[in-house]
């Protein structure tokens, strides 16, 4: 009997699941107030994440930055005040280090308070064959795009779920949603972010902590200097994004607890052909989409003297 009772309760929600997402489609769901959180956000000094500082300050909640760089952390803080925010705190933290992460975690705890909302923004990228690319800076994607998101997960989760109440924001990538040439590490970084994101938000609901949301982002490439030199094979079906643009859909999608977010929405499209395409024939998508020849022209952000 039992059996029965959970097919039949199975179905209702698949369907009530179903129709939900169809009315959110039409009808967006009702914007949640961030005024007054704590806002953590990693890679703050630069790209995304200073466009996502400035915003959720604008909005009223605290911000918390977190950079390897002074110099552009003082930038987004000036610009946060700019756009009237008083609650700014910036801590120079090295993402790449599982101990100066806990270090500084403990500091924003003590001079700040709980962390509500966590936004891993951090990333790096070599942009080479994997042959051609040295073990030191595939260690270092790997300890910025995933291992850190451990850590700070470790640091700012326990105090979400004693509080039933906080929001888990991971920023991945469309490079965690299939393989490109050139981005071996970093395709696998992100891979592995979208699997942990996933994971701990099942954790979260088999511990019924309904209050603890997660938002994964994936982006296309973002015109934030990251990628730069990287051109899209068809810029009218998978543009170069505007970093504005995507910030905008990242505040709405947190706001609205929206748990998946591809950018362009065309992504949804290849992301579900593939998902049941021969392999040869997936493979065949992907290079006429540019996944063989995207990085040929990478040049990525200059390095500093």
């Amino acid at each position: 009997m039992n059996f029965f009772l959970e097919i039949l309760q199975f179905i209702v929600l698949l369907v009530y699941y179903l129709l939900e997402s169809l009315v959110f489609l039409v009808v967006p769901g009702r914007k949640k107030n961030v005024s007054g959180e704590i806002v953590l956000i990693t890679g703050a000094g630069s790209g995304i994440g200073r466009l996502l500082a400035v915003k959720f300050a604008s909005l009223g909640a605290t911000v918390v930055l977190w950079d390897i760089n002074q110099e552009g952390l003082n930038c987004t803080v000036r610009l946060a005040r700019e756009n009237g925010a008083d609650r700014v705190h910036s801590y120079v933290c090295d993402c790449s280090k599982r101990q100066d992460i806990y270090r500084v975690a403990d500091q924003v705890k003590k001079e700040v308070g709980d962390v509500n909302i966590l936004i891993n923004n951090a990333g790096v990228v070599i942009g080479k064959r994997f042959l051609d690319s040295p073990d030191s800076l595939v260690e270092k994607t790997m300890e910025v795009n995933i291992m850190a998101n451990f850590w700070t997960y470790k640091a700012f989760l326990p105090a979400m779920v004693a509080a039933n109440h906080g929001h888990l924001v991971s920023i991945a990538s469309c490079a965690a949603l299939c393989g490109a040439n050139k981005l071996s590490d970093y395709c696998a970084s992100k891979f592995a972010a979208v699997g942990f994101a996933e994971s701990i938000d099942m954790e979260m609901k088999s511990l019924r902590k309904t209050g603890v949301k997660t938002t994964i982002v994936c982006p296309y490439v973002i015109n934030t200097g990251m990628f730069d030199g990287v051109k899209s094979k068809w810029p009218h079906v998978l543009p170069i994004l505007d970093p504005e643009y995507v910030a905008e859909r990242i505040i709405s999608a947190v706001r609205q607890n929206q748990e998946i977010l591809f950018i362009p929405r065309i992504a949804y499209v290849l992301y579900f052909l593939r998902s049941f395409l021969p392999v040869k024939a997936g493979g065949l998508l992907l290079q006429f989409f540019g996944n063989f020849d995207i990085m040929n022209n990478f040049k990525g952000r200059p390095k500093k003297e």
